[in-house]
C-alpha cells in the first residue's frame, strides 16, 4: 500500500509556513514602525506581502491552465496594487488575511482526512497460520482461502474469514463507526480490519488479503483523497461577474475622486475570502462528519448532490433485504432426520464462502448441533460442493448438481416447494437426504431508513429489482414505497434511473455487479459496503461502510446542513463585503481600515463554516 504520509505533510506544511511568514512580517514591521523606523517597517511588510503574492500568482496561473478563473485574482490584485502604491501595510494585512484563511482551510481538510484515513494505520502485515500442529508467522499476502489462522486478543483481523470458535467479541468501530463491541458466534463471517477484544480465536480464511473488506475500504479512501483536489469553489462560478463588479466600482471611485487610494481600499475590502474559503471549509467538514458516521463520500461534488436528492431508488436483494439468507425449513427424506441433514450440511458449509453457507451454519448452531470440520472439500463455484464430514460423504448445492453425485434413481420430494424458491439440496453417502429451504428477509433497519428519508423531505421512493416482480412488490408494499419494478436487467435499471432523473435528483442504492451501471448513471450512487461487488463500489460515489441503512438519511441531513452553512457563510460574507466596498468607494475607509474590516468579516464567516464539523 502506498505511503500517503509524505505528500500529506507537504500539503499541510505550505499553508503553515506561508501564514507564519506573513504574520511575522506584519508583526515585525509593526514593531519597527513603533520604534520610529517607518522605512524599515515598510520593507518588512513588503517582504511578507510579496511572498504571499508570488504563491497567489502561481495558484492563479495553475487554475487558468485548468480552464478555471477564480476570485483569488482580486486578492492578488489588491496586494499588487497596494505594493505598487506604497501602501505596504494594507498589502501586508491582506496577505495575512489570505494566508490565514488558507491555513484555516488546511485545518478543516486535515480534520476530514483524519476521519477518512483512521483506517490506514490499522493494516496487519503478518498472521499466525497453522502448518500441521505448529503455528508459523507469514505475510498476509501469503494467506490463501481455506488456511486456518490464529487471531490473538488485541490483534487486527488480517483477512476476511469464518469464525471457528464458539464465540468472539470484536471491535468494528474502524469499519462501521459502531462504538460498542459486537459478539459473534461460530460460523459467522469476520471482516478484516476488526479488532479482537475478546479471547483468541481460530479463523478459516475466505479471501486473499487483496480481496478482503479492509483492503477494499483502503482503496476507496485513497480514491476519495485524490478526488477532492482541486476543491470546487462556489465562488469560481461567479468569479468573472464578481471581478467585473469590483473593478467597475474601483474604477468609478478613482474617476470620481482622482485619489489612487480609494480604488485600493475597494480592492482590499473586496478580497472575497468568505467565498474562497468558507464554502470549501463547510463542504470538507461535511465530508468529515459523514465519514465519522460510516458513510464515505468520495468527492465534494457528491456531497452537493447528496444534499439535493429528491428521489431514492433502492435495489432489493442485499440492499433492503439482508442478503443473508435464513433457513426457513428443513425437509428430510425417508431414512434421515432433520437434525442429521442440517448438521452434516452445515459442517460441510464451514468450508464455503457462498452466501447460503453462513445461513446453514448459523441455523445448526442455533439448534445446538455439533459441527465437524470437513476434509477433502471440492467446490464447483455457483453450483455446489462435496467433501467428507467424519466418515460420511456429503454433497450439497442445486438439485441438479447434487443428483449428478448420487446413485441412479435417487430423487427429492419437492411437494409444496414454490417455483423459484431458494433451495439447497443435500445428498449423504450417495442418497438424496433432504432439502433446506431459505428465505431472504427484509433488513431490520430498512423500515427506519425509509422513514428517515421521508423525514429528510425526500418525496419519492422506488424499488428496482432483478428479482421476480411479485416478490419485489411484496417487499415494496411492506416498506411503503411509491413504485416498484421487478425482473429488471442491468439495462432495465439504467433506463429506470434515466426516467427518474427527468423529474429530480436521484440517489441509487445497490450492492451487486448488476447495479454498477445504474450507480454510475445516478446523480448519487451508493454502494453497500466496500466488500462484495468491487464494481459497485468503484461505480458509486458514496460508499456505506457501516452495515446500517439508517446512516444514509443521516448523511443526507449532514450534506444539507453543510450546504446551508456554506450558503449562509457565502451570502453573509458577500453582503458585508459589498457594503464595505461602497463605503470604501466614497472614501469612508482607508486601505488599512478596509483590510482590517475584511479580516473581521473573514474570521466571522469561516468560524460559521466550521460549525459543519459539529453534529
Amino acid at each position: 500500500m502506498p505511503d500517503l504520509s509524505q505528500p500529506t505533510r507537504l500539503r499541510e506544511s505550505l499553508p503553515v509556513l506561508l501564514a507564519a511568514l506573513a504574520f511575522l512580517c506584519l508583526a515585525g514591521g509593526g514593531a519597527l514602525f513603533l520604534s520610529a523606523l517607518p522605512e524599515q517597517a515598510a520593507q518588512i511588510w513588503m517582504i511578507g506581502a510579496s511572498a504571499v503574492l508570488i504563491v497567489l500568482v502561481f495558484d492563479i496561473l495553475r487554475a487558468l491552465l485548468q480552464g478555471r478563473m477564480g476570485v483569488d485574482a482580486i486578492a492578488a490584485l489588491s496586494i499588487g496594487v497596494g505594493l505598487a502604491l506604497g501602501e505596504n501595510l494594507a498589502a501586508a494585512i491582506v496577505a495575512v488575511m489570505y494566508a490565514g484563511g488558507q491555513l484555516l482551510e488546511s485545518f478543516a481538510e486535515g480534520r476530514a482526512r483524519r476521519d477518512m484515513t483512521a483506517l490506514l494505520g490499522r493494516v496487519s502485515r503478518t498472521a499466525m497460520v497453522y502448518r500441521g500442529t505448529n503455528l508459523e508467522s507469514v505475510a498476509i499476502e501469503a494467506l490463501k482461502p481455506q488456511d486456518r489462522i490464529l487471531v490473538r486478543k488485541g490483534e487486527v483481523v488480517p483477512v476476511d474469514g469464518r469464525l471457528l470458535a464458539p464465540s468472539s467479541v470484536l471491535d468494528l468501530s474502524a469499519l462501521t463507526g459502531e462504538s460498542l463491541p459486537v459478539s459473534i458466534t461460530l460460523g459467522a463471517e469476520v471482516p478484516s480490519g476488526a479488532t479482537a477484544v475478546g479471547d483468541a480465536f481460530d479463523l478459516l480464511v475466505l479471501r486473499e488479503s487483496k480481496e478482503s473488506t479492509y483492503a477494499g475500504i483502503v482503496r476507496l479512501v485513497e480514491q476519495a483523497q485524490a478526488s477532492r483536489a482541486p476543491m470546487a469553489r462556489l465562488a469560481d462560478r461567479y468569479a468573472l461577474f464578481f471581478l467585473g463588479i469590483t473593478l467597475l466600482l474601483a474604477g468609478g471611485a478613482w474617476w470620481w475622486s482622482g485619489e489612487a487610494t480609494r480604488p485600493l481600499a475597494v480592492l482590499v475590502v473586496a478580497t472575497p475570502c468568505p467565498l474562497i474559503l468558507a464554502v470549501p471549509v463547510a463542504v470538507i467538514a461535511g465530508m468529515s462528519r459523514a465519514a465519522s458516521q460510516g458513510v464515505l463520500v468520495k468527492t465534494a461534488g457528491a456531497l452537493e448532490a447528496l444534499a439535493a436528492v429528491t428521489t431514492v431508488v433502492v435495489d432489493k436483494t442485499g440492499t433492503v433485504t439482508s442478503a443473508r439468507p435464513e433457513v426457513a425449513d428443513v425437509r428430510a427424506e425417508v431414512g434421515f432426520t432433520v437434525d442429521q441433514v442440517l448438521a452434516l450440511a452445515a459442517s460441510l458449509d464451514q468450508a464455503s464462502s457462498h452466501v447460503a453457507a453462513e445461513a446453514l451454519v448459523r441455523a445448526a448452531t442455533a439448534r445446538g448441533l455439533a459441527l465437524t470440520l470437513p476434509q477433502g472439500v471440492a467446490e464447483d463455484a455457483g453450483r455446489g460442493l462435496s467433501g467428507l464430514v467424519g466418515e460420511r460423504r456429503v454433497v450439497l448445492g442445486g438439485s441438479g448438481y447434487v443428483l449428478s453425485h448420487l446413485v441412479a434413481g435417487e430423487a427429492f420430494d419437492r411437494a409444496n416447494v414454490e417455483n423459484g424458491a431458494a433451495v439447497v439440496a443435500v445428498g449423504i453417502d450417495g442418497r438424496a437426504a433432504g432439502l433446506v429451504l431459505l428465505s431472504d428477509p427484509l433488513r431490520h433497519d430498512a423500515g427506519d431508513a425509509i422513514a428517515g428519508f421521508r423525514a429528510e423531505g425526500i418525496g419519492r421512493m422506488v424499488m428496482a429489482s432483478g428479482d421476480r416482480t411479485d416478490v419485489a412488490e411484496k417487499a415494496a408494499a411492506t416498506l411503503g414505497l411509491d413504485a416498484v419494478s421487478g425482473d429488471l436487467t442491468p439495462e432495465g435499471k439504467v433506463e429506470l434511473i434515466r426516467r427518474e432523473r427527468d423529474t429530480g435528483t436521484v440517489m441509487m442504492v445497490g450492492d451487486g455487479v448488476n447495479d454498477a451501471p445504474a450507480l454510475a448513471l445516478a446523480d448519487v450512487g451508493v454502494a453497500m459496503g466496500a466488500r462484495g461487488s468491487a464494481a459497485s463500489s468503484e461505480a458509486a460515489n458514496v460508499v456505506l461502510l457501516a452495515d446500517d441503512l439508517r446512516r444514509l438519511p443521516l448523511a443526507c441531513g449532514i450534506a444539507r446542513r453543510s450546504r446551508n452553512i456554506a450558503r449562509q457563510s457565502a451570502i453573509a460574507g458577500l453582503i458585508l463585503s459589498g457594503g464595505a466596498m461602497v463605503f470604501a468607494a466614497f472614501g469612508y475607509l482607508s486601505p488599512v481600515q478596509g483590510a482590517l474590516l475584511q479580516e473581521v468579516i473573514d474570521v466571522a464567516v469561516i468560524l460559521n463554516a466550521l460549525r459543519a464539523l459539529r453534529g
